[in-house]
């Protein structure tokens, strides 16, 4: 890859290149992972937080991407619902958001990272 975000819509080259902003791969990271039944919400770091309490939508909140000639590398941060098996949610996630991405993208994603960040307790 010659940047970070780009890539070739094709081999030929004869239509030109597709640029994909990191932000917009976090996006479909943060859609693809908050789809997963178990998966409560996305955590995101005490910014992510201010800015959501301020009214504006974040959407790739809990999510980091770090790209390189290799591939795509997602850390996520995720609350998931009380009761619900860890191994079995983390597994489905990282299915759902490799596949989402590279099925949007034609993107290779080598790691999908989950990191659980809290429990959603039920409201009574």
């Amino acid at each position: 890859m010659e940047n970070k975000s780009s890539y070739k819509i094709n081999e030929k080259g004869i239509h030109g290149d597709v640029k994909i902003a990191d932000d917009v791969i976090a996006i479909i990271a943060g859609l693809a992972a908050t789809e997963v039944s178990g998966v409560a919400r996305m955590c995101g770091n005490i910014t992510n937080e201010l800015v959501s309490k301020l009214g504006m939508k974040n959407l790739s909140k809990g999510v980091r991407i770090r790209i390189t000639e290799e591939g795509i590398t997602v850390d996520l941060a995720l609350e998931l619902e009380y009761g619900v098996s860890v191994p079995e949610i983390s597994a489905k996630v990282q299915n759902r958001v490799k596949s989402a991405i590279e099925n949007m993208t034609g993107l290779t994603v080598n790691q999908v990272n989950v990191r659980i960040a809290g429990v959603a307790m039920e409201e009574e």
